[in-house]
């Protein structure tokens, strides 16, 4: 995630998801005339992935990471339920085998204190502090992760305008996963080197490392994929600046000014409670999404629709369409796949606050369609 939490671990061994290339056949021209876009659906730039034609397989996770652990002797486990591998040792090494930078020391700190609040919760319980703590996982993760962090500023799926942009961004702020800066400039990675050894936090190294250790070495993403150079876009604007230098501020004065209005119970719960609930709702869309579900799409790496992941974080479960499309601002793209998120941004859009929002062609459907052996 970012500033205050970070990314992690030792230098991983190269893993590959897939066996050695193929010659690869020409494809057929694609003939988009005379396809009809509705008001709401814009044609997006189509990157085409690797291995998304119909003239590939889907890449078996589970027999190339058997292939791996045949060929290299290495202890491999399989995580409860999947098909995916990881060896057994490396979540160890989050902990014990690399040197701790007092960043590192900080994350853990800020993680384990919001955890010890949030167990005071049954000592501190009154309605007024569970109200504000579910006000606040509405307007720190709906608004603020994964509607603003998360679509909007990675994704640039649409557009609003800069002072709702701003408001919805601060939201976001204080969900205490770091600054817009650095968080955006960690799911972009995520897409670009999704389950390589590049990747900030594939399960391929173990289910908690994805979930959240990932987080406790603030040099792994700069091991891995060099200095962060892919958010010129907002490093450039001063409000984004504005938070990184100020970030850690706004949580405690939103904490002082719960304190104001309802004593410690409201810091329990609108503060311990709220964010690691919100912590955990995010951390699963990188953990259990890329481990338990199902694939509707060949998108070559181990992302999986999961449908309770999407029911506690906004739509962000339908993680496989998501990787798809990543230029969706619509993850649940059949109509039963409920999509919080989604409807909000449909609502800006029909009041005139979101523009510019991008839909996936059916073309562009169809040539990522999973199909038969």
């Amino acid at each position: 995630m970012a500033s205050l939490l970070t990314s992690p671990l030792t230098k991983p061994k190269p893993f590959f998801l897939s066996s050695p290339p193929r010659p690869l056949t020409t494809l057929p021209p694609l003939n988009i005339v005379g396809i009809s876009l509705t008001h709401n659906q814009k044609l997006a730039p189509f990157k085409l992935p690797s291995l998304v034609s119909s003239a590939f397989k889907k890449r078996d996770v589970a027999a190339s990471a058997a292939a791996a652990a045949s060929e290299t002797g290495d202890d491999y486990r399989r995580i409860m339920l999947s098909d995916v591998m990881v060896k057994k040792k490396t979540d160890k090494a989050v902990w014990w085998e690399r040197e701790w930078t007092s960043m590192d020391f900080g994350a853990v700190a800020v993680v384990v204190s919001m955890h010890l609040l949030s167990l005071l919760a049954p000592f501190q319980l009154n309605w007024r502090a569970v109200s504000v703590a579910f006000v606040l996982y509405i307007v720190t993760g709906l608004l603020g992760i994964t509607l603003s962090f998360h679509r909007n500023l990675t994704h640039r799926s649409f557009k609003l305008p800069k002072w709702l942009e701003y408001l919805f961004a601060y939201c976001g702020a204080q969900a205490l996963q770091g600054h817009p800066i650095d968080w955006v400039s960690t799911h972009r990675y995520h897409h670009q080197f999704c389950d390589s050894d590049k990747d900030p936090h594939s399960p391929l190294e173990g289910f908690w490392f994805s979930h959240m250790n990932w987080m406790f070495d603030t040099n792994t993403i700069t091991q891995r994929v060099g200095e962060p150079n892919n958010v010129g876009d907002l490093e450039k604007q001063p409000f984004y600046q504005f938070l990184k230098n100020t970030y850690i501020w706004h949580p405690v004065a939103l904490a002082a000014a719960l304190y104001a209005m309802g004593g410690f119970p409201f810091i329990v719960w609108g503060m311990g409670v709220r964010i690691v609930w919100v912590y955990h709702i995010t951390w699963l869309v990188n953990s259990a999404c890329h481990v338990w579900g199902n694939q509707a799409w060949n998108t070559g790496d181990l992302s999986k629709n999961n449908w309770w992941v999407a029911a506690l974080a906004f739509g962000e479960g339908w993680h496989n369409n998501h990787h798809a499309f990543e230029f969706s601002a619509r993850h649940g793209l059949e109509w039963w796949q409920f999509d919080m998120t989604w409807y909000v941004v449909r609502l800006l859009q029909a009041i005139g606050l979101a523009t510019e929002v991008k839909l996936p062609s059916e073309a562009q459907k169809q040539r990522m369609a999973l199909t038969s052996d």
